[in-house]
């Protein structure tokens, strides 16, 4: 059964999470994500992806059936790493990932948003790592993204206490870029998206590859290569255009070239 739809329309393209009730992460989604990521990255007018959950939820966490299945040790730890390559080729992507977040984002669920770009969230969602409830500890690099979004001690108090957090509060602490209503979600996720998408797709890519390369390389190295970057832009078509268009006090027209 299919558990994650792509739509493309207008440079955008909808990745949705349909595996009710609770949208859990099964190492099947997982690797579904993989896939729909590859078929994304092969077609040149994307510029902008949103994620978002059809049903309650946005995901509620990891698939704990499948996860009482395994017997060896070994066979968690590979479960784990393979969640967090995936997750780890979402932060690092070419295009943007917006994550739109409405009902719940928990343990797992929370780890996949953790490694979007950017999070909408409404009022009321439940945000949280709640896996030591369940004498476990998150398994997708949860402990590694929350403290650099949101500080060490509120990370710390997540995780140790499993107190989830509403969408007012993520914002508050910096975790969402945006909080709305919940009937808002997906309209004002949708235009945030848009305006990307306006953008000359050479230049998005740019953004995406430089801010990852600093969080590798460092600040020193990622500004060298943001001044490399800089040259190669600049030569573009669309940079001619986006001047001229500023000059003339009217919308460029870009053909992401």
């Amino acid at each position: 059964m299919t558990k994650l739809h792509l739509h493309v329309e207008e440079h955008i393209a909808t990745l949705t999470i349909d595996s009710p009730p609770a949208n859990a992460l099964s190492s099947t989604l997982i690797q579904q994500i993989d896939e729909k990521l590859t078929e994304i990255e092969q077609d040149e007018t994307v510029k902008a992806i949103i994620l978002k959950g059809e049903g309650r939820f946005f995901s509620a966490g990891a698939d704990i059936k499948e996860f009482t299945s395994l017997q060896e040790a070994s066979s968690y730890e590979t479960v784990s790493r393979k969640g967090q390559i995936v997750f780890d080729r979402i932060e690092q992507f070419r295009i943007p990932v917006i994550a739109a977040i409405h009902g719940a984002a928990l343990g797992g669920g929370l780890e996949l948003a953790l490694s979007c770009h950017m999070r909408i969230v409404t009022e009321e969602t439940k945000i949280g790592l709640p896996e030591l409830t369940l004498g476990i500890i998150p398994g997708f690099a949860g402990t590694q993204r929350l403290p650099k979004l949101i500080g060490k001690p509120k990370a710390y108090e997540m995780m140790l206490t499993s107190d989830p957090i509403t969408g007012k509060e993520a914002y508050q602490f910096g975790l969402a870029n945006h909080v709305v209503k919940e009937e808002e979600l997906l309209p004002f996720t949708n235009k945030l998206a848009k305006k990307i998408v306006a953008k000359s797709k050479p230049t998005i890519n740019a953004v995406m590859e430089l801010v990852s390369y600093g969080d590798v390389h460092g600040t020193d190295a990622g500004a060298k290569e943001e001044a490399k970057a800089f040259a190669k832009v600049f030569g573009n078509e669309d940079a001619k255009e986006g001047i001229q268009a500023f000059l003339e006090k009217r919308q460029p027209n870009f053909s992401d070239k």
